[in-house]
């Protein structure tokens, strides 16, 4: 019998480790059963990372995910009009569609970035840096990458307002009927990308639209890449926050070891995405019988990878369950392994040193609000907050605050 694995059960997403502690105990693999699909559960370290970069475990989800069509938390992101994208491919679409990316998401391009990240940060802080206390993700670790996205894509600052609307709703960050909101979501970047076609901006998406030759994309495979950026480099780098947030606030010794010495804040920044990852569990889909832990796969069926499970394994990080900002062992599958390795990741990387160095020199005192319910979104693949209301110690308002700052779009 398999062994439900439900996301929406009370709790688990709040604390899924200690469900897959037991599993990950109790063996390599599991049949399990989640959201009514079966599908087979990896949970440790050594099958997760192989699995990742194995030939015969598909992420063409439209060509085998047949058993997720029609399903509302899978569906959406192996079919209909926004599915052409990188984590929806495999060889030779998705080197191609990799090099294209490539092209434009350069490491000069990311690096290029730091001025208006630290600025926007900057700004974000101070604007709740008087009152002593505010909601970590809608008050910074949200409007902090969504600026950063919505600018590297190119969207119009007319139309900034209502694209945060609905990129809050897609991904689970605000409430509202998500169907719509993709629909609209997906209008906007169609209509975005016949734009960029011709208007010679010099923003991602307008490079990508002039390209020629081997880099050059149809209007659905710019679509969904946009796509894929805004739901994937969002949600990850709130998470980063977020997650590495809540994790300080409930190690406080950790948290004072960080203020303490800011040169351990790159290795920090690895254990977050270590410790509680924005990225839970990803789907692959066996195209031929292959044996994983001493399990046999049969071809066709849904093979779930847990990297929450698997960046706790203790024979692969010595205790794995501690939060440890020193610890020695970076490479954790937070990004993934192989071919589908995170393009986004340096990005993703300098939005949360610059969060997190700017949360550090300007919020001292740093607690959570225990008076206020923490918020997490309900979600299999992701784990990540809503709300994360915290404390500090007020910064007296001085002229220079008063002085004319950069506009942040908020939500509607």
């Amino acid at each position: 019998m398999a062994v439900d694995l439900d996301a929406l059960r009370p709790g688990f997403t709040d604390d899924p480790y200690a469900v897959l502690k037991s599993l990950r105990d109790a063996g390599p693999v599991h049949r399990v059963e989640t959201f009514g699909v079966p599908m087979w559960l990896v949970t440790r370290y050594p099958d997760v990372r192989a699995a990742l970069d194995n030939p015969l475990l598909s992420s063409h989800g439209s060509a085998l995910a047949e058993p997720l069509r029609g399903h509302p938390h899978f569906a959406s992101w192996w079919f209909g009009d926004l599915s052409d994208h990188m984590m929806n491919s495999d060889e030779p679409d998705h080197t191609r569609l990799r090099r294209a990316v490539s092209s434009q998401l350069t490491p000069r391009r990311i690096a290029g970035l730091r001025p208006r990240i630290e600025q926007v940060a900057a700004q974000l802080a101070d604007s709740f840096a008087d009152s002593g206390r505010c909601d970590l993700i809608a008050d910074f670790a949200a409007p902090l990458p969504i600026t950063v996205i919505m600018e590297l894509l190119g969207v119009p600052a007319v139309d900034q307002e209502n694209f945060r609307y609905w990129a809050d709703v897609v991904t689970g960050l605000a409430d509202g009927d998500a169907a719509s909101a993709r629909e609209e979501t997906s209008g906007y970047l169609r209509d975005l990308v016949t734009h960029k076609r011709t208007s010679g901006d010099d923003d991602l998406i307008g490079g990508l639209a002039r390209a020629k030759g081997e880099t050059a994309l149809t209007d659905d495979e710019l679509a969904s890449l946009a796509f894929l950026l805004l739901v994937a480099g969002y949600t990850t780098a709130v998470d980063l926050v977020g997650n590495g947030a809540l994790a300080l606030l409930r190690h406080p010794e950790q948290l004072e070891l960080l203020q303490r010495s800011s040169s351990l804040l790159p290795g920090a920044i690895e254990e977050f995405l270590r410790f509680d990852g924005p990225t839970s569990h990803v789907l692959r889909f066996a195209t031929r019988p292959l044996t994983i832990g001493g399990a046999r796969i049969p071809a066709g069926d849904v093979v779930l990878l847990s990297l929450a499970s698997a960046e706790h394994d203790p024979n692969r990080y010595p205790r794995a369950d501690q939060l440890n900002i020193e610890r020695a062992d970076r490479q954790h599958l937070a990004f993934g392994h192989g071919i589908h390795f995170c393009l986004g990741a340096p990005l993703a990387r300098l939005e949360g040193e610059i969060a997190f160095r700017t949360l550090l020199e300007r919020c001292a005192g740093l607690t959570l609000d225990t008076s206020r319910p923490l918020g997490w979104r309900v979600s299999l693949g992701s784990r990540g907050l809503r709300e994360l209301p915290v404390t500090f110690l007020a910064k007296p308002r001085t002229p220079l605050d008063e002085q004319a700052t950069v506009k942040v779009p908020g939500p509607m």
